[in-house]
């Protein structure tokens, strides 16, 4: 039974009744009254692409496990930490960037290419929205399929780097056990023991994921050009996201201010919930393609 590419995978998607058709009218009504709509995009948006998220419940990591990401500051700081981070990350980079858009996806970037949205900026790492064929969009917290080094700032393509590891570590071998959100798996401490890490290239410093890890901050010039979007915008529609993270909060509260209408998508409650003028409750591959 072959399922085609965009058949969403409903794994680490939390249950949710289909999309009621006066909330589609809604929606339909908001999207249709925008002109310069500004998206905001988190983690839900990428579930039905088989990546799970950490907040759902039930589902999301942190319900299935007690893994935590990791931190920027023990990433900087232990050797050991880094040796652990990139050892699961090699193992579990062949399927994480196999990961496909969905529907949802998809309709964004048809929204982008008709004029409809003028900008998109996402929370996620996984390079979905760039897959789908988006544009005009700001990586909030960067992209898993680049590399930099810390010292030098020279980066490199991931996939570059997984030639790098698999030269330095003919013969490493293990078995992952299960896939977290950021595209890493479990292994033990002593699976990791004898994985060598490479240094970069150029200088010989630490080589970290061009992602902002938890405990980090988004840098200054990138927020401030995402407030100007914002500021050139006459709505917000949230999909996918709960918006604990206040890296992608501060601009929903920077809307209010503004007075912009605000639309959540998103299973569950989130952060906005009391001042949004539209809160839906599905999920973003099935709703999103019924506007036209």
């Amino acid at each position: 039974h072959s399922v085609s590419r965009t058949s969403p995978n409903l794994s680490f998607v939390p249950a949710c009744l289909p999309p009621d058709p006066v909330e589609v009218e809604e929606l339909q009504h908001f999207v249709s009254n925008s002109k310069r709509l500004f998206v905001m995009t988190g983690a839900g948006i990428s579930t039905e692409s088989g990546i799970p998220d950490y907040r759902s419940e039930g589902v999301g990591l942190y319900a299935r496990t007690d893994r935590r990401p990791i931190q920027h500051a023990e990433f900087v700081r232990s050797a050991r930490a880094r040796q652990r981070y990139w050892a699961r990350n090699f193992v579990g980079w062949p399927q994480f960037s196999s990961h496909q858009p969905n529907a949802a996806h998809l309709v964004l970037r048809d929204w982008e290419k008709l004029g409809k949205m003028h900008w998109l900026v996402t929370q996620n790492v996984d390079a979905l929205h760039t897959k789908a064929g988006s544009q005009r969009m700001t990586e909030l917290h960067g992209c898993t399929h680049r590399v930099f080094c810390l010292a030098c700032g020279d980066q490199i393509l991931r996939s570059e780097l997984q030639e790098h590891f698999e030269a330095l570590n003919p013969t490493w071998k293990a078995e992952a056990f299960g896939v977290a959100p950021d595209g890493d798996v479990f292994l033990t401490d002593e699976q990791v023991r004898n994985f060598q890490v490479p240094a970069c290239r150029k200088c010989g410093g630490i080589l970290k994921p061009d992602v902002t890890f938890f405990g980090d901050m988004v840098s200054r010039e990138k927020v401030d050009f995402v407030h100007q979007r914002l500021a050139e915008s006459d709505s917000m529609l949230v999909a996918g996201s709960s918006m604990q993270v206040y890296s992608g909060y501060r601009f929903a509260l920077a809307a209010r201010e503004k007075q912009l209408p605000i639309a959540i998508l998103n299973i569950g409650p989130t952060r906005l919930d009391h001042f949004a003028s539209l809160k839906l409750n599905s999920r973003c591959g099935e709703l999103l393609p019924l506007i036209v």
